[in-house]
């Protein structure tokens, strides 16, 4: 299997990710949007990983390369490429399939838990998930769940948090491959947005609960096994 990433600045990178490709010997490569790389041929890749980042979908006056990013989603998924979306990734993904994104009633920055729903733990789907489970989230935007596609999680914050659309098309609103590497740039990059609101926590309380991210990043490297076998 090849794994090819669409990564938008330079801090979101895939993260614990790569380590999962690493270990089930699935050769990656990557394509960094921000810095005008160019999009791979279909036929490169059998698995296609959108990235996060601080745009929104509609911000192509800003970000050029959005638009043709956005055929490109669409054209992997109608190929039947496996395809996962994170944070902005999710909503590209998300919006591909034609479903609305839209600003969220309250941004989540931080670590805060989500619900995993009772289709996804299902058996024959992902059992193993907890019931509830404390992960990273920094977004201010959200999509509806595209028509036809199953719920997988939400939180007190944000309805709409993963889905999984056709055993093919997986969306994390979330960031499950978090690392203290992306989350010590994030914080830095991202400081303005660190202000008092109900769901945004101090850089200091993201970095003093970095070892979250191990149980998350086992959650995701088990999701995964599962998304790439269905």
């Amino acid at each position: 299997m090849k794994l090819h990433y669409l990564q938008h600045v330079f801090f979101e990178t895939p993260g614990a990710i790569l380590d999962w490709a690493k270990k089930n010997k699935i050769q990656a490569t990557g394509a960094h949007l921000y810095k005008n790389e160019p999009l791979p041929s279909l036929d490169d890749f059998d698995f296609l990983l959108v990235m996060g980042g601080p745009m929104g979908v509609q911000d192509e006056h800003l970000y050029p390369w959005l638009s043709p990013e956005k055929k490109f989603i669409e054209s992997a998924i109608k190929a039947g490429k496996k395809v996962v979306g994170i944070c902005l990734g999710a909503q590209l993904v998300a919006h591909a399939l034609g479903a609305r994104v839209y600003k969220s009633a309250f941004k989540e920055i931080g670590w805060f838990p989500i619900d995993w729903s009772d289709e996804a733990r299902r058996p024959g789907l992902f059992p193993h998930l907890p019931q509830t489970q404390e992960v990273f989230h920094w977004h201010g935007d959200m999509f509806d769940i595209p028509e036809g596609a199953v719920r997988l999680a939400k939180s007190v914050g944000c309805e709409n948090q993963a889905f999984l659309y056709d055993e093919q098309v997986l969306g994390f609103q979330c960031h499950l491959e978090i690392t203290e590497e992306i989350i010590r740039a994030a914080v830095k990059e991202g400081a303005v947005e660190l202000v008092s609101a109900p769901y945004i926590q101090s850089a200091a309380e993201m970095l003093r609960r970095v070892n979250l991210c191990e149980p998350v990043n086992k959650t995701l490297s088990i999701l995964l096994d599962k998304f790439v076998a269905i």
